[in-house]
């Protein structure tokens, strides 16, 4: 198996930091990711190999196996191990042995020890499959509903159900559609991180939901009613008179959905923006200005 530079895949020195690998990553899967390069197979090795250097090197444990052992990061633990075991056969039997720890004596006590050589060892040895990252965007109205939704990741199309009220940034895993398990091994997981983006006029902080309506001075004066947006529809609101600017209301249940919790919501908090009015007309004028004389 040929040595692998991830570091060099994702553009990275090999003293990035987390911070820089998860900027990187993100970075290239958005560039060569399949959903914006239909049909081109180079995008698609690309993507591939950006999300196995990702794998690697986005966990400390890999990442330390790959810096150590390199191509054969994935037998690291096996072959310390052994090495351990080596070491103590060899410190038991110091009187009839001498020698320091090489390649070979690793092949020969592998041989000795389990029956065969390292390498038939090795290629019967089962392996679970690497663990695919991948990111998807969507709207904030997109995740007021479960939905099911279409993925492809490295050329596989999976069918998954997103729940309503999903975060911005969170990450769910889905069993076994990661790498394929070698000898038998079990497959890997993908996670996929959430990018949420809210491109209403609606706040959303967890489950409830914030905005600002502008109000006339006379409503706000002498009460009335007015129409607002929800996130589902319009609703008839009625105003108390003597209504101060800034004055916040809620509107229970009318927020955002409970992520796995059906027919749960959280709330809608409104805030009244009280519009004084401009372009007075003379007559206008005078009545406030008698107005002003009766406070």
């Amino acid at each position: 198996m040929p040595y692998i530079d991830y570091y060099k895949i994702l553009g990275i020195p090999k003293n990035a930091t987390e911070k820089d690998i998860k900027k990187a990553y993100r970075k290239l899967a958005r560039k060569y990711h399949p959903d914006l390069n239909p049909n081109d197979k180079e995008a698609e090795k690309k993507f591939k190999e950006i999300n196995e250097a990702n794998e690697v090197l986005s966990h400390p444990e890999n990442r330390k196996k790959y810096d150590e052992h390199g191509k054969d990061w994935k037998h690291a633990e096996e072959f310390e191990k052994a090495k351990q075991q080596q070491q103590q056969y060899q410190g038991n039997r110091q009187q009839q042995y001498s020698g320091n720890f090489n390649e070979s004596d690793f092949s020969d006590f592998f041989e000795s020890m389990f029956g065969g050589s390292s390498k038939q060892r090795s290629s019967n040895t089962m392996f679970r499959g690497q663990d695919f990252n991948a990111e998807l965007q969507l709207n904030l109205k997109d995740v007021y509903t479960s939905h099911k939704r279409t993925l492809t990741v490295n050329n596989k199309n999976i069918r998954i159900t997103i729940p309503a009220g999903i975060e911005n940034g969170q990450v769910i895993k889905i069993t076994g559609h990661g790498g394929k398990g070698i000898n038998n091994g079990p497959n890997g997981d993908l996670y996929i991180t959430f990018n949420i983006v809210n491109n209403t006029h609606f706040k959303r902080d967890k489950n409830n939901l914030y905005t600002t309506i502008d109000l006339d001075l006379y409503n706000a004066l002498l009460g009335g009613e007015v129409t607002v947006d929800t996130f589902d529809g319009k609703v008839k609101l009625k105003v108390k008179p003597e209504t101060q600017n800034g004055t916040q209301i809620k509107l229970k249940n009318k927020g955002f959905p409970v992520y796995k919790k059906d027919g749960q919501f959280g709330d809608l908090y409104i805030t009244f923006n009280i519009k004084t009015p401009t372009n007075l007309t003379d007559k206008e004028k005078e009545l406030f200005t008698e107005l002003s004389k009766l406070r």
